[in-house]
């Protein structure tokens, strides 16, 4: 492995290490869990509120919903982590350096996403709100935690992520290929791996061309952050955008 190669592997165990220990805190307190919970379905009922035109959408429907349930979903994702640690050191062999970087920027953001819910919960718990959420306590905790640009961060890689997995949809042969996978990767208990490549690989695919869609979403949640980091009074705006 070049040395390039080798330390793109070791920010992608860096990032699966520090996603994976944040969701095994739920393992340890049920409060914990019950609270982490209830922010990420808030968090995704208000994703599904401002980008409601494209979960509207033919084209977009598929992608929307990809990232509600997949990226922000309150679900457990243990054993998803689990397959990603033992694949790990297969990818980073294997891959090419363009590949693997993509699939370290995903984790990234997965990790990333993972510390601050972590702060957004702590916040909303030293409040009184963490099961009482409304758009001003989840205001108030969002200027709380500030994080400026760990958020900005957060927002600039669902674009360096969404653009190389659309430039992937482009090759016949990957979609076959991941679709063989299927019953071997079952076999071994990468399931839910799996399934979450083909989920996220055939939503991309189903555009036909993610331009349009990541620039909906990354224009709409830059600005609603630095409306709420800058204390604006109504920072989440009208519930029907149009662009």
């Amino acid at each position: 492995m070049d040395a390039e190669k080798h330390e793109i592997a070791e920010r992608l165990a860096g990032h699966i290490a520090s996603a994976s220990a944040y969701r095994s805190r739920e393992n340890e307190d049920a409060e914990w869990k019950r609270d982490r919970h209830a922010l990420r379905a808030w968090q995704s009922a208000r994703l599904a509120r401002t980008h409601q035109d494209l979960l509207a959408s033919e084209r977009y429907q598929p992608a929307a919903a990809f990232f509600l349930e997949e990226l922000y979903g309150p679900k457990d994702f243990g054993e998803r982590d689990t397959a990603l640690e033992r694949v790990q050191p297969m990818l980073s062999r294997f891959l090419p350096r363009s590949a693997l970087e993509t699939i370290c920027k995903a984790i990234e953001l997965d990790a990333l996403s993972e510390s601050l819910d972590a702060a957004m919960v702590d916040a909303l718990r030293a409040a009184g709100k963490a099961t009482a959420i409304d758009e001003s306590a989840y205001a108030a905790a969002y200027r709380t935690v500030g994080q400026r640009r760990q958020r900005n961060r957060q927002i600039a890689l669902i674009r360096q992520v969404g653009e190389p997995l659309d430039e992937l949809t482009h090759h016949p042969m990957i979609r076959g290929m991941l679709r063989l996978m299927g019953g071997p990767a079952r076999a071994v208990g990468l399931g839910a791996l799996h399934a979450f490549l083909v989920h996220g690989f055939e939503a991309f695919a189903h555009m036909q061309g993610a331009d349009e869609f990541l620039e909906r979403i990354v224009s709409r949640e830059q600005a609603l952050s630095d409306r709420l980091l800058n204390g604006e009074t109504e920072p989440f705006g009208p519930q029907n955008p149009s662009a």
